[in-house]
């Protein structure tokens, strides 16, 4: 903590004594000298390019810098005029410019502007994805996810980055504090054109949450940004074995100063899950299950948002989201017990689960904004409170074929209410001399309510089943503050700062026993980021980045609830309320040339790990529990390595490579535990361009020697082709899709841990042929072109 304090110290102290501030004045006109509002101005230092200011011209075309004397290059632009750039000298004698752009004839004639979008950008220490062109071949924001480079999702829902450890998921930079399979199912609900970029951080700054070992993935929705009234109209339908359907809208208004949309979205989905496990039941016998599910759904989404400009300082927004779903889900499991001396059959028995899933959730937001300066510096708050209820009512019997006896016949109901609160304020302050401060305060407040109650038929007469029925309430209040800034020095940029967090937890278990847990405890987390430019090839710049920060995991509430959760007579799922957080230090160092980050390698070093263990119930052997524990130390290794073949008019291809290796050391079962294995991860596109109206895109991912906890699994990987084309003056968008051709996304996997060992098979409805048209209504939007690189167009060079 006092290096912390010492360098930032330094940091606010560097040249300050020695600096000359000047205000710098720019006014952009047009040729009959009126001032062009609106106008985006780019001030670049010309001894070092990384100190970058921008600007937007007000009422009178002017823009304010607050900048040392020294050589500037200034690069102008707006929409119907040709991009400017000028070198200017600024003293303490000439302080105010004046620059008059020419009208560009081609915009004016209708041609749409063609502006370069990478498909991925590094901007500081996170990775931004521009989800536009795997939207074309998704049904929900979900699948747009699972084809984003980089990001890996299992079978459970969980999102990974290039960690064993889930990833922490945000909506427009709020955490959403769910269980995988509830932001699974938030995700699915999301239309895939509705997300207007993905940021990945693998070690985020002080100013994010410190529970992120895992990293952070940030899904930022769309707003109305684009000037007048525009908006969409969505429609299709993919097929595998089952069938999904959806349609929807979206409208946008952007007067100026207000905007606002709304969007709606209907799904009609359904998928079928197939697992094959044998498991040793004894010395002498093996139990094989067969289980087969299928979860058709009905979910509504709407969405929307209002943005104020109240006058050049101040901006408020409110937004909020909201969804319901109906679900019945269903699964028939086989379960057969043989001897393996004579292969006779032991036992046979059929299990069928019936569930109908009702959820609702709101999400409401209200954030401002003000401008301090023109140079960047602005206080922010955010403020948002989250409502999620999930109803099931389950329906289960099992059959017994051999030997014959009566049938076990019950059902039940499970209510689950988790509401959350958060609020905070950021300052980001901007000094001379590419020095910026930040600092912030936050609050977040979480309840969480299960209520089960099941009953057994017996004797023909209803009757209450205690080791099922549970009442469970879970608080959790964490209250952080962060400091950080940041140094431009010479080639150099340095950011550090730290975070500090008040965790207070607790848990009461009402029923079946009176129990209770509390977790109070404080913790700092500190952070150091260092980029540096290495060299120019080709007139592209490379830099390097170097990356430290302490994080937190919290186990989540499904993780601490106790109650039983019922798969077959075999096996159930509970939590573990005497589950501590895990500790985790994350260093990785990077290289991007031009912005587009290539190579990476980075070490996790995790303390107190929780992860999924499955033990036998130490009653009944022949039963086997689901549940979480914090089982010692993992150190994880890995490197990632990106490649591409510069983007021309027509093609472009990009592959990205991973290998992760996991070295696990502590106890299991009261045993020493040493697991170690590597994987590797590849993901592929290539896009054709085979007119100005149609293309072509392929893509796929492969897992070689995979991993999920200490489950091994085999090679698995999906294939995808997607063919777009355009019509009626480019204002409809057909998609013709075939997700995972070679129906290749399915594995086998092996665990061997403790007293547990097993093998089997999983797959699902992955291999699906679909087809969508998306129309758009209004002015006509800016053309974007996906470009890996983000290579400026050499027609535009040098204007």
């Amino acid at each position: 903590m006092r290096i912390t304090i010492l360098l930032l110290t330094l940091l606010f102290s560097s040249k300050l004594a020695f600096s000359q501030n000047i205000s710098l004045n720019i006014q952009i006109v047009d040729k009959e000298k009126k001032p062009l509002i609106g106008t985006t101005v780019k001030l670049i230092n010309r001894n070092d390019s990384t100190r970058v200011l921008n600007a937007i011209a007000d009422t009178s075309g002017f823009v304010s810098f607050t900048v040392m004397p020294a050589q500037y290059i200034v690069r102008m632009s707006s929409i119907g005029y040709k991009n400017l750039e000028k070198g200017i000298n600024v003293s303490p004698t000439q302080t105010i410019f004046k620059f008059s752009m020419e009208t560009d004839a081609n915009v004016l004639a209708g041609v749409s502007v063609v502006a370069q979008k990478p498909l991925m950008r590094q901007e500081d220490d996170k990775t931004i994805v521009d989800p536009e062109p795997l939207a074309n071949s998704s049904t929900s924001g979900y699948e747009v996810i699972e084809k984003t480079p980089g990001l890996f999702l299992d079978q459970d829902g969980n999102i990974y980055i290039s960690s064993s450890t889930p990833a922490t998921i945000f909506i427009n930079g709020r955490q959403q504090k769910m269980s995988a399979n509830d932001i699974a199912s938030m995700l699915k609900s999301l239309p895939p054109n509705s997300i207007e970029k993905i940021e990945i951080m693998r070690t985020p700054s002080a100013k994010f949450d410190a529970s992120g070992a895992g990293g952070v993935v940030n899904v930022v929705l769309k707003k109305g940004v684009k000037i007048g009234l525009t908006g969409s109209v969505n429609l299709g339908m993919n097929q595998g074995r089952l069938g999904n359907q959806f349609g929807g809208f979206n409208i946008n208004n952007n007067d100026g100063t207000k905007t606002s949309y709304f969007n709606l979205n209907i799904t009609n989905r359904n998928t079928y899950d197939q697992v094959e496990t044998i498991r040793n039941f004894s010395l002498d016998s093996v139990l094989s299950q067969e289980s087969y599910s299928t979860s058709p759904a009905q979910i509504i989404y709407s969405g929307y948002g209002l943005g104020f400009e109240l006058n050049k300082k101040w901006e408020l927004n409110i937004d909020g989201r909201g969804s319901y779903g109906n679900s019945q889900n269903s699964s028939e499991n086989e379960n057969v017990i043989k001897k393996l001396s004579n292969n006779e059959l032991f036992s046979d028995n059929l299990n069928n689960v019936a569930n109908n899933v009702q959820t609702f959730s709101i999400n409401q937001g209200i954030s401002t904004k003000y401008k301090i300066d023109s140079i960047g510096s602005e206080l922010t708050s955010d403020f948002s409170y989250n409502y999620f209820g999930n109803n099931i009512s389950q329906n289960y019997n099992t059959q017994f074929l051999k030997p014959l006896r009566q049938a076990i016949i019950g059902n039940g109901d499970i209510e689950s209410i988790r509401q959350n609160f958060a609020g905070q304020i950021d300052l980001a302050y901007k000094f001379p001399h590419n020095l910026s401060f930040e600092t912030g305060l936050k609050t977040s407040s979480l309840t969480f309510k299960n209520t089960t109650a099941f009953y057994q038929l017996i004797a023909n007469k209803l009757t209450d089943d205690k080791f099922r029925t549970n009442t469970f309430d879970y608080s959790e209040n964490i209250n952080a503050a962060y400091l950080q800034a940041s140094k431009g020095i010479k080639e150099f940029i340095l950011k550090i700062g730290t975070r500090v967090e008040t965790t207070n937890m607790n848990g009461h278990q009402r029923i079946p026993k009176d129990t209770t847990f509390r977790i109070k405890r404080t913790d700092f987390f500190p952070y150091i980021y260092l980029s540096r430019k290495i060299a120019k090839i080709a007139g592209y710049e490379l830099r390097s980045y170097l990356v430290y920060r302490r994080s937190i995991t919290r186990p989540v509430y499904e993780y601490l609830n106790p109650f039983p959760k019922f798969i077959d007579q075999y096996l159930y799922e509970t939590g573990n309320p005497t589950l501590t957080p895990q500790f985790t230090q994350n260093y990785e160092a990077n290289i991007s040339v031009r912005g587009m980050p290539i190579f990476a390698y980075g070490r996790n070093y995790t303390q107190d790990i929780f992860t999924n263990v499955v033990y036998q119930d130490a009653q009944n052997p022949s039963i086997s529990v689901r549940t979480y524990d914090n089982l010692g130390k993992n150190q994880e290794s890995y490197f990632r390595l990106i490649g591409a073949i510069p983007p021309g008019k027509k093609y472009f291809f990009v592959v990205v490579t991973q290998y992760s290796r996991n070295k696990y050391e502590g106890l299991y079962e009261n045993r020493p535990l040493n697991f170690d294995r590597g994987s590797w991860r590849f993901f592929m596109q290539h896009q054709l361009k085979l007119d100005k109206l149609s293309s072509v895109t392929l893509s796929g991912q492969l897992q070689l020697k995979g991993q999920q906890q200490f489950y091994e699994l085999s090679n698995f990987g999906n294939l995808n082709l997607t063919v777009n084309r355009q019509f009626l003056k480019q204002k409809l968008m057909a998609t013709l899709s075939i997700n995972d051709i070679f129906f290749t996304n399915n594995n086998r996997f092996i665990l061997n841990q403790g007293n547990i060992s097993a093998n089997g098979f999983r797959k699902s409805d992955t291999r699906r042929v679909g087809i969508n048209f998306r129309y758009n209504f209004g002015i006509k939007k800016k053309e974007e072109r996906t470009n890996i690189f983000n290579i400026d167009n050499l027609e535009n060079a040098g204007k």
